[in-house]
């Protein structure tokens, strides 16, 4: 499979220059609202991002004055007009542990829109969307972004999965999904309300889930679609390296294209240091590219060799 045009410049240098769409705000925050296994969604105000942002980009941001180290998370939604982006993030060490403990009003510096989002093919209207754990908010900004652009088709289907309480109230959706295997009905009320069709899969037996990874339940799905539909499908993930690369190796066998957004240790979070960096195939040959700028989302093929 090869890589769409700007995805494959992009992995061989040629992406767009990232100076002058970084931005540097006191983002005051609105609210944070806590769930099952230290989950936060933490909105803030930071109008200068919320204007730029695009699916697939992410932040980094101070968690407390008192800790140097700025903390990338993803974007989960945003309001240019109001001037708020929302963010996911699970509590992993004392950095965000100190961001969970902030209010609203409190201020936080924000340092953002980074990294090259998602490059969503018109010519594959079908997008199954496959977020895991903490990947989930790129998934629900782009599933936002093709509801917006209704008169463009879009036909996205968002799975998520988790090992933990989902960050959101679950319940039944009102979208009926072919293909689906039965009794996996359970889905995100925020999307089914856009009126985009989710389904959950956890190894946690949580009621209405898809009893097995979210890679399974992606692979069960495409295996149901005939070839036609196939043709119309592409597939965009985020969340840990083995889920990306099991995603990966569902595309391949279906032989539809895959973005995906990696997740990595940053320090800058704007090319600097080079700590951020992994292994992509390019035309020219392997290249070591910053996660950070030149991604975080890649041509999957690039960065998960056939085996």
């Amino acid at each position: 499979m090869s890589a769409p045009a700007d995805l494959a410049g992009r992995s061989a240098g040629q992406h767009p220059a990232h100076r002058g769409s970084i931005f540097l705000e006191d983002g005051r925050v609105l609210e944070q609202v806590a769930w099952p296994g230290e989950q936060y969604v933490l909105r803030i105000h930071a109008p200068q991002c919320a204007a730029r942002a695009e699916p697939g980009s992410f932040v980094h941001l101070s968690c407390d004055p008192a800790i140097q180290m700025r903390r990338p998370l993803s974007i989960q939604r945003v309001d240019a007009k109001a001037g708020w982006i929302e963010i996911l993030y699970k509590v992993l060490g004392s950095g965000l542990a100190a961001l969970a403990a902030r209010k609203a009003g409190d201020v936080l510096s924000v340092l953002g829109p980074i990294g090259q989002g998602f490059e969503p093919d018109p010519a594959r209207p079908r997008a199954l969307l496959v977020g895991g754990g903490v990947g989930i908010p790129p998934m629900v900004f782009l599933a936002d972004w093709m509801q917006q652009r209704a008169v463009e088709n879009w036909h996205p289907l968002v799975l998520m999965g988790s090992e933990i309480p989902f960050p959101f109230k679950t319940r039944p959706s009102t979208i009926m999904v072919a293909g689906m295997p039965a009794g996996v009905i359970a889905s995100m009320p925020l999307l089914d309300g856009w009126g985009i069709p989710s389904r959950l899969a956890s190894r946690a037996g949580f009621a209405g889930c898809y009893d097995g990874f979210v890679t399974q339940l992606a692979d069960d799905w495409l295996g149901a679609l005939n070839t036609k539909s196939l043709a119309e499908v592409a597939i965009y993930s985020c969340g840990p390296t083995p889920m990306l690369e099991a995603v990966t190796q569902v595309a391949r066998k279906y032989r539809v294209p895959c973005q995906v957004s990696l997740e990595e240790f940053m320090a800058c979070a704007v090319g600097g240091c080079a700590g951020c960096t992994v292994r992509v195939e390019t035309p020219a040959g392997p290249a070591m590219k910053r996660v950070c700028v030149d991604g975080p989302v890649f041509d999957a093929y690039t960065v998960f060799a056939a085996a």
